[in-house]
């Protein structure tokens, strides 16, 4: 679970699909997770190779390819309880002295 929180695109994905309600099917596009500044192509990559199949691995969500879409997958409610406590800190600087 921690290695699914630990990087940065991944937590784009989970963070949003955080905000529905479980009983919703809500789908949302890989183009939804690119922030401003970002290398659409490059984070496309990384998502498609890396951080989308290992978040499906773990069954964190449903990811469907031939779509581009995501949802949440059977184990999301797994991660759930933690998304908001990472959200709120997520901005805090964690380097020391």
């Amino acid at each position: 679970m921690f290695d699914a929180l630990s990087h940065q695109y991944r937590r784009r994905v989970l963070f949003p699909l955080n905000n529905y309600s479980p009983r919703d099917k809500a789908e949302l596009s890989v183009d939804e997770f690119v922030a401003e500044g970002d290398d659409f192509e490059r984070l496309k990559v990384a998502l498609y190779h890396t951080h989308l199949p290992k978040l499906a691995k773990a069954g964190y969500i449903e990811w469907d390819k031939d779509t581009g879409t995501v949802r949440r997958g059977p184990n999301f409610e797994e991660i759930s309880q933690y998304l908001s406590q990472v959200y709120d800190h997520e901005d805090e600087d964690t380097s020391t002295t």
